[in-house]
């Protein structure tokens, strides 16, 4: 089960980019929670603590207790986290209420383990075709990523979503048949002729008199 902790977190006001800015100078992350009625309500939350969370999960699906503004704490599920393309840094989180008897919807990570025997002796090359595994679940049953053993895997051979262990608890919404990973053989470099050679190729022949 990912797991839970409480976060502490502010109402605001200001958006916008210039707003979002000032507050990440302050230590602030600005994000918004969505409940089941379609509203959202903005808030702020401690960069450096977000961070520190995120930093012990695999995945980014948490279940938090948030309090805002010192009220009450209500269940809620960290949806997504935008990060800034170039220093990775985070810019901005997007939270959802959940009740804990109510099945959700999520995107979990699909972590490769092993290296396939196709790689390591028969000379193919080991690619991960799919990253994430759309299930259906309680909060309360919420994993942070999935395992896929490749160890045994093949030259020209792959696994399907099919060969994925996810339990009973987690009902798999992506198809069955779709491929996690394979083990391909590794693509002929195109042969790009010396710059003599090529000039000699596009040399018109001289017909004799």
């Amino acid at each position: 089960m990912a797991k839970e902790s409480m976060l502490v977190a502010e109402s605001r006001t200001e958006s916008g980019g210039g707003a979002a800015r000032r507050l990440r100078k302050q230590g602030w992350l600005p994000g918004i929670i969505n409940n089941d009625k379609g509203e959202a309500r903005m808030i702020r939350v401690n960069l450096h603590d977000l961070e520190q969370r995120l930093r012990h999960h695999t995945g980014e699906n948490l279940v938090l207790d948030v309090s805002v503004d010192g009220t009450k704490p209500a269940k809620v599920l960290l949806r997504e986290v935008q990060h800034d393309g170039l220093t990775g840094g985070l810019l901005h989180a997007d939270f959802v209420e959940v009740s804990m008897t109510r099945k959700m919807r999520v995107r979990i990570p699909i972590i490769l383990r092993g290296d396939p025997v196709g790689a390591t002796t028969e000379g193919g090359i080991l690619e991960q075709l799919l990253r994430e595994l759309d299930v259906e679940c309680l909060p309360g049953d919420l994993i942070e990523s999935i395992e896929l053993d490749v160890s045994e895997l093949h030259l020209g051979k792959r696994l399907l979503v099919s060969d994925l262990k996810v339990g009973t608890k987690l009902t798999v919404l992506t198809s069955k048949d779709i491929a996690v990973a394979a083990v391909l053989a590794p693509k002929e470099e195109e042969v790009v002729p010396a710059e003599g050679e090529a000039a000699a190729a596009e040399e018109p022949e001289v017909i004799g008199k």
